[in-house]
């Protein structure tokens, strides 16, 4: 029972799946803030309820369903039941999503997910497949299954998503601000500053960025530097250098802010990105493999049975 009131996440790449993230994870306290994603999220959901906030109000997916979100789309994340939710999720591109639209569908346009949450229980079944076929090293089925998960959701939840213009001179203002934050990202300006450069007010530049990008600019600001982050870990930079380059204080302000969005420490994100490099100087060691005598076993987020031979379970129907 003890186990079961425990929380654990592992974030990792599978070197046979370009342009995809893959996440397990048992959450019960956690809270994700708002923050975006550069590639899709299909979350599968094993068991208990997650509720996130999405499109101007709060959706609840438990067990059977799936959360759905688009790329750049503002959403929070949190426990929906006092034991939490269990689940497991595949990131897939816009290019793997759109490539997948053009070969299986009739979309036309950007593809993407109309609603943020589906009750497909199938389609569940085929995510944790897909991660359980990166577990034993199957190139060849965690390729497969993917594409007919997304194909499926698209066919039932797909349509083609609307072109973000930016048209009116709010929006213009939004997208100027954001430009000089990117390029500011270490060092930004105050907001007062920050609007006298584009010729605005403090509270003009508020309201025009949270209209264009769902949010206030020192959030979009963390959102922006723990992507960033993301892309210095990927390269090897090691965490206490991240944080600075990105703009953090150190290395426990990187920690707090990566860990509220991405779901695990910049630590453990950095060592299964290491492991995937690793896999291709030898032969796949099964992540989700537990070797009593061999002493191996995955880099996981939380406390783990360190006596059991074989990996906790985080939802395969």
């Amino acid at each position: 029972m003890a186990e079961s009131r425990k929380e654990r996440a592992r974030h990792w790449q599978y070197d046979e799946l370009p342009g995809v993230d893959l996440l397990r994870a048992r959450y019960i306290r956690k809270t994700f803030v708002r923050h975006t994603h550069e590639n899709f999220v299909i979350a599968a959901i094993a068991d208990g309820v997650e509720v996130f906030h999405h499109g101007g109000g709060d959706v609840y997916a438990g067990a059977g369903t799936l959360a759905l979100v688009n790329p750049d789309t503002p959403h929070t994340g949190r426990a929906g039941v006092p034991e939490g939710w269990r689940y497991g999720a595949v990131y897939p591109s816009p290019e793997v999503v759109a490539a997948i639209a053009a070969e299986t569908t009739t979309l036309r346009g950007t593809p993407g997910f109309v609603t943020p949450v589906l009750d497909d229980p199938y389609a569940v079944h085929l995510v944790h497949r897909v991660l359980r076929a990166t577990d034993e090293g199957n190139a060849l089925a965690a390729d497969t299954l993917l594409r007919v998960a997304v194909t499926r959701l698209l066919r039932l939840n797909g349509g083609a998503l609307p072109r973000r213009e930016v048209r009116t001179a709010g929006a213009r203002t939004a997208a100027r601000a954001r430009a000089l934050l990117e390029e500011r990202m270490a060092e930004p300006p105050t907001l007062q500053r920050l609007a006298g450069e584009l010729g605005t007010s403090p509270f003009a530049l508020l309201r025009a960025f949270r209209d264009t990008y769902g949010m206030p600019p020192h959030t979009w600001l963390t959102d922006a530097r723990v992507r960033r982050a993301r892309r210095l870990l990927d390269a090897g930079t090691a965490p206490a250098q991240t944080a600075v380059a990105v703009g953090f204080t150190d290395q426990p302000h990187l920690n707090r802010h990566f860990s509220r969005i991405v779901g695990v420490p910049p630590g453990a994100y950095q060592r299964e990105r290491k492991n995937v490099q690793d896999t291709r100087r030898g032969p796949p060691v099964p992540s989700a493999t537990w070797q009593r005598n061999g002493q191996q076993r995955s880099q996981t987020y939380g406390t783990t049975e360190e006596g059991s031979r074989t990996a906790p379970s985080y939802g395969t129907p």
